[in-house]
Parts: structure tokens; C-alpha cells; sequence
């Protein structure tokens, strides 16, 4: 991974000025899927300061198509002039966690895991300000801002917590995590020498080894949307065969998740921004993952694996092969989208990605301090952001 940035050390800069700034509009799920407006949108995903795939047009726009809450969702747009600077899409939840406080919030389900706007370089600070401009002088009956999933490090949290700071808003950090992220400037041999002892690396051969006696072991790699819906329909059987079908949450088994899935993937595909993978024993998968490319990162979106095969750990097996995406000039990193903890992929990725979810207050004063006492409640014993 070529010139690995360092987050700790990345300042956002911002050439717009408060006069005459680019405000923010809300548009309907409708009119941004118009040609005007996605030619504006993909733009805008090749300029972003950092990627989030999740917000790009083929995967947001089947999201909202397949998902009820669409319905009272909108987009957040700034435009500069005719450019289109940044976007956010958003929904107004009548609860929050069970409660019934009707909130805005950057709109995710649960197979979107990062809610990070796509923004303009340079655009950082103006499109917070916007966005938190919009919303105070039209909150309906919101009582603030919810951001979940929003990556803690980089421009975007810096300008965000920049603008915080400039016009003293309130703001709170209800949930802070990490999940495991690949950055390193090693190349795939050598990360995965640091990363795992020399017993377990012989361990991995050797089990690559007697899955290879199994038959004949292959590693398929694709960019292209050549086969990619018997792809898909090879993966949606994989994992519905192991426990998240049994437990009812595999893609397959709702309707609109496996159709997410297919669209989201083949969106992907003629974007330029998929790479699948998949292990295969006598053609058979055992083993498959779907990466999002977004240049500098990589987020990688699904896998799974045959469970009949877990005593070889194919799953391991072909994260390893993975790894080849530290030997691509044009990535720097790659997000997980794993939970924190997850068993598997911290064995092998061993940098993190600090996750937060954060309020944030909008409106007039008695709204703010409604929010204020609001959160003081909830976060009784932690520490406020």
C-alpha cells in the first residue's frame, strides 16, 4: 500500500469562506436518481476528500428502493455554483433505540456500515456548516442530529469537529468503537510474517495443503462483470448454507437484502468499484468475498465460507490471498466493515479504524436545551465528546 497515510496527521484544509458559501438543499430520492444528477454524483464520488462507497449512487439508490424507510428519506446536496460539492442521504426515524424521540440522521441499514459524506475536497467545513445550517432553520419535529458509523479520524471529522467548535454547538459522542483495518507499508509477505507467529503460519500451510488433497484448489479473482450473477447466486448459497441461515439473517433469506445484494454488486461492477474473490475446490466455492474499491481504500463489503470446510479455515485461507491488496499502488488502506472483536479478521488485519456515533444539536435554544438534557440522561457515567 503506497504512500500509506497517516490519520493522526492529515489537517483539513478548506478554500471556502462563510460569504457567499454553498448552501445545502434536501432533493427526493426521485430526482437524484435522475442522468443530470448522477453524472453530478459520480463526479463527485472520484473527488471526495475520503470514500464511502455506501453513499456512492449504485449502492444508495437500490438501498432506498429496497427499504421502507425510503419513503421519508432525502438526500443532502451542496452545490458550488453547478458542482455538486457534497451529499449525505438522510431519513427522520420517529425512534431512537426503542425510544420514541424523532431525530435526523445520516441513513444507513444494516448492510451500509460507514455513514462518512461524500464532500469535495476543500468542502469539508462548508458542508458541515451547510448541513448543520439547513437544519436548524427547518428541523421539523427532529431534536437533533444522529450520525452513526461515522469514522472518528480524517478530514471529515476534523473539519466536522472544527465547525463544532466555531459556533460552540453541542455535541455528543454516544458510541465509540474500532474494527480492523489493513494499512501498512509492508508488502503481503511481510505483513502477514508480522502479523502471525511462525507456528501459525506453518499451521495455515500445512492445512492449505490438505485441502489441496481434497481436490484441485483454485483462487479466482474478478474486476470485471464477466459471470457475475452466477457469482452472486454461488455466494447468496454459501452463506444461507451455514449458521447466518440458520439463524434466519443470511442475505437470502429476505427478499430485499438478496436483492440489495445483486443490485449493489452489479452497481459496483460497471462503477469500476468491485473486486470478488472466491476459493474454489474443484470449482466448488468454498470460500468468496466481495470487496468495494474506492481508491485510496478498500472496504470489504461480505464473505463467507463453506462450514463443511472449517477444519482447513478456508476462509483465512482466502483472506490471505487478500492481502495482495497491500501490493496495489492506488490503495492505502482498507476498512473491514467487521464488528469489533470479530475472530477471524483481527487474526490477520492488526491496524483499527476508530468508529464513533454521535448527536448533535440543532434548532432553536429550547430545542438544544431539550437535546442537552436528553443526552445527559443517556450518557449518565460516560464521556461526553
Amino acid at each position: 500500500m503506497a504512500g500509506t497515510p497517516s490519520m493522526a496527521d492529515i489537517r483539513p484544509t478548506d478554500s471556502r469562506t462563510r460569504r457567499g458559501e454553498p448552501s445545502v438543499r434536501l432533493i427526493s430520492a426521485a430526482d437524484a436518481a435522475t442522468p443530470d444528477f448522477r453524472t453530478q454524483w459520480d463526479a463527485l464520488c472520484n473527488d471526495a476528500a475520503e470514500p464511502n462507497p455506501f453513499f456512492e449512487p449504485w449502492f444508495t439508490l437500490p438501498s432506498l428502493a429496497h427499504f421502507e424507510a425510503h419513503k421519508a428519506s432525502t438526500i443532502a446536496a451542496q452545490f458550488d455554483g453547478d458542482r455538486l460539492v457534497g451529499l449525505m442521504p438522510l431519513s427522520r426515524p420517529p425512534r431512537y433505540y426503542g425510544y420514541l424521540v424523532p431525530h435526523c440522521a445520516a441513513w444507513l441499514h444494516d448492510n451500509a456500515f460507514c455513514s462518512g459524506p461524500l464532500i469535495a475536497r476543500g468542502y469539508e467545513h462548508a458542508f458541515w456548516r451547510g448541513l448543520l445550517d439547513r437544519l436548524d432553520s427547518a428541523p421539523g419535529r427532529s431534536l437533533f442530529l444522529h450520525l452513526p458509523e461515522l469514522p472518528a479520524d480524517g478530514r471529515t471529522a476534523r473539519a466536522l469537529d472544527a465547525v463544532l467548535a466555531e459556533t460552540d454547538r453541542y455535541s455528543v459522542t454516544v458510541d465509540e468503537g474500532s474494527r480492523a483495518m489493513l494499512s501498512s507499508d509492508l508488502d503481503a509477505e511481510a505483513y502477514l510474517s508480522q502479523a502471525m507467529s511462525a507456528k501459525k503460519r506453518k499451521e495455515l500451510r500445512r492445512q492449505r495443503k490438505r485441502l489441496s488433497e481434497e481436490g484441485s484448489l483454485t483462487v479466482e479473482r474478478h474486476a470485471a462483470a464477466e459471470g457475475l450473477q452466477d457469482w452472486i447466486a454461488e455466494f447468496l448459497g454459501l452463506e444461507a448454507a451455514g449458521w447466518k441461515g440458520e439463524r434466519g439473517s443470511a442475505l437470502a433469506n429476505a427478499q430485499r437484502t438478496r436483492a440489495l445484494f445483486a443490485d449493489a454488486l452489479a452497481g459496483a461492477a460497471s462503477a469500476g468499484r468491485l473486486e470478488r474473490l472466491a476459493l474454489r475446490l474443484d470449482g466448488k466455492p468454498i470460500a468468496m468475498l466481495a470487496n468495494f474499491v474506492t481508491p485510496p481504500g478498500v472496504f470489504s463489503f461480505k464473505t463467507a465460507f463453506d462450514e463443511a470446510y472449517a477444519r482447513f479455515s478456508p476462509g483465512l485461507l482466502l483472506q490471505i490471498e487478500n492481502l495482495d491488496l497491500l501490493d496495489r499502488s492506488d490503495i492505502a488502506w482498507a476498512d473491514s466493515c467487521a464488528a469489533p472483536g470479530h475472530s477471524m479478521i483481527e487474526r490477520i488485519w492488526r491496524e483499527k479504524r476508530r468508529i464513533t456515533s454521535r448527536n448533535i444539536a440543532i434548532g432553536g435554544p429550547l430545542r438544544r436545551a431539550l437535546f442537552r438534557a436528553m443526552m445527559a440522561y443517556e450518557t449518565r457515567g460516560k464521556d461526553k465528546a
